[in-house]
Order: structure tokens, then sequence, then C-alpha cells
């Protein structure tokens, strides 16, 4: 039963990472540059910052963290002492 759940988690494991790995390479890059730090050029204030969540952009980022929530669940119960 123990080797049953182990290979099913480790095939999990395996999706999860190939669907991070698309998804992050999705994305777009972020052009602020160090002027990000000191605030420059930063306007949070558009419609495109306002509705990220119902965007592409939004759910490019949403699926990311929940594809690394995953990752690392499955991770630790990988490494779980009961399963070796």
């Amino acid at each position: 039963m123990v080797e049953i759940i182990k290979n099913i988690v480790t095939i999990l494991f395996v999706i999860d990472c190939i669907i991070l790995t698309v998804v992050v390479l999705m994305q777009e890059g972020k052009e602020n540059g160090l002027g990000s730090i000191a605030g420059a050029g930063s306007s949070n204030d558009t419609y495109w910052s306002r509705n990220k969540g119902r965007s592409a952009k939004g759910a490019l980022e949403k699926a990311t963290k929940v594809m690394a929530v995953l990752f690392f669940l499955a991770a630790l119960v990988l490494n779980l002492k009961w399963l070796k």
C-alpha cells in the first residue's frame, strides 16, 4: 500500500514539475529593473493592475502559486520517513 501511495505521489510530483516549469516560462518578465527598488515609475493605479486577477497574467500568477504549493507538499510527502 505504501509503494502505491509513493508511486502516485511521485507521478503527481513529476507532472507538477513540468506544469510549473511551463507556467513560469509563459510569464512575462518584470521590466522595472533596479528602478523599482526606489519606487521610480511605479504606477499601481492602472486598469490592468486593478483587474489583474481576471486577466491572463493574473491567472498565470495564481497558477504559479498553486503549483508551487503542490510542489512543496509533494516534496514533503515524498520525504516522510514512513514512505521509505
